[in-house]
């Protein structure tokens, strides 16, 4: 295993812009997700780290040497590809074994590393089978037994889970990050999937238009993030965001919307009277029912998914979303109240998008 460092890594094809002076510092062992929707930079990252693409400034470190001007065979690093990149006329055995066949090493130690590969990734029943013989887990099962392997310091991930189906892309989630655990290699994961992200990092790193926005465990970035956008990539379904202004008087304050609803805030929220802000609860911390404080929405449709149910209703012209364990399924059109947990409720600079105020976690 390897740590891995970027400092001031820049990225761009001709005039353009990709990547804007990134730093990143990666602990060995540490399984790190690049994280943000299409666009954003994240697989040309990725793929600066593994030598694939050449960074147009900045340095690139693995293991205490700097690789910026190394060929990618040269870096030590494995990576595994969203399209499995199998070859169809080899077996199991052939496509886990190539880059050591290529490599010039020992038969027997090809075969003992093979063997050890497919019993980790259950594959050894599999070995003699070709790729069109085996279903869309088994293959990316391939493509993770040939990069383990080379037992390189840094395995790379690039959106490996994309083509599965929903019910085998939370199995394989489970299985990466049991050979994560169990390998100890430094891994680096790209996804555009926040609930990979939350369920596999020890730390995410969200992108945005080629910059950090913010890096952080998990539930860090889930509880205080760090702007508009974080709070609203991470976290599905997304925060609840409401328009509005400040508006203080001797009893405390509240969020006063474009349409004049008054939304409570808890009394450390910051900012001065009068100021734009954007009122943001997640869909778990707004219930319906209420006090005097609760706000009047209009339902617009509800999505019962078994264990919870989503309620999506309009407020002040802008929608937002209840999760709740309930099965009570509101008519759509018809006036309810929304019940906002107050110590849950954050609150951002309507300019700037820098978070005002972080809810602590609710137990």
């Amino acid at each position: 295993m390897a740590a891995v460092e970027l400092r001031n890594v820049r990225k761009s094809f001709g005039h353009i812009d990709v990547i804007h002076g990134v730093d990143l510092a990666i602990a060995e062992g540490e399984f790190v997700v690049l994280v943000g929707p299409s666009g954003c930079g994240k697989s040309t990252l990725l793929r600066t780290i593994a030598g694939l693409e050449a960074i147009s400034q900045g340095a690139i470190s693995i293991g205490g040497r700097e690789v910026t001007e190394f060929a990618p065979k040269d870096r030590d690093i494995a990576m595994v590809f969203q399209n499995y990149a199998l070859y169809p006329h080899m077996t199991v055995r052939k496509n886990m074994a190539f880059s050591l066949t290529l490599r010039r090493l020992p038969a027997a130690e090809i075969d003992t590393r093979v063997a050890r590969a497919a019993e980790i990734l259950s594959l050894t029943p599999l070995l003699d089978r070709y790729p069109r013989q085996l279903s869309g887990g088994q293959r990316q099962r391939v493509a993770m037994g040939r990069a383990i392997v080379r037992d390189p310091q840094v395995f790379l991930f690039d959106e490996p889970l994309s083509n599965l189906d929903a019910k085998l892309r939370v199995q394989m989630r489970s299985e990466i990050r049991d050979l994560h655990q169990r390998l100890g290699t430094t891994c680096v994961y790209v996804t555009h999937d926040q609930v990979e992200a939350m369920t596999m990092a020890d730390r995410i790193v969200v992108m945005h238009q080629g910059r950090i926005e913010q890096i952080g465990a998990p539930l860090e970035l889930y509880d205080r993030p760090a702007n508009l956008f974080v709070a609203g990539f991470i976290g599905s379904p997304s925060m609840n965001f409401i328009q509005g202004a400040i508006r203080r008087n001797g009893a405390g304050a509240v969020v006063e919307t474009d349409g004049g609803f008054a939304l409570p805030l808890p009394p450390d929220a910051e900012g001065e009277d009068g100021r734009p802000v954007v009122y943001g609860v997640r869909p778990e911390h707004l219930s319906l029912g209420g006090g005097d404080d609760a706000i009047p929405a209009r339902i617009k449709h509800v999505e019962p998914t078994g264990a919870d149910t989503f309620v999506f209703a309009d407020v002040a012209g802008t929608q937002v979303c209840s999760v709740s364990a309930n099965r009570a399924r509101p008519a759509a059109g018809s006036i309810v109240r929304l019940q906002p947990q107050v110590p849950a409720v954050h609150l951002f600079d309507a300019a700037s998008g820098r978070t005002l105020r972080s809810a602590p976690p609710l137990h």
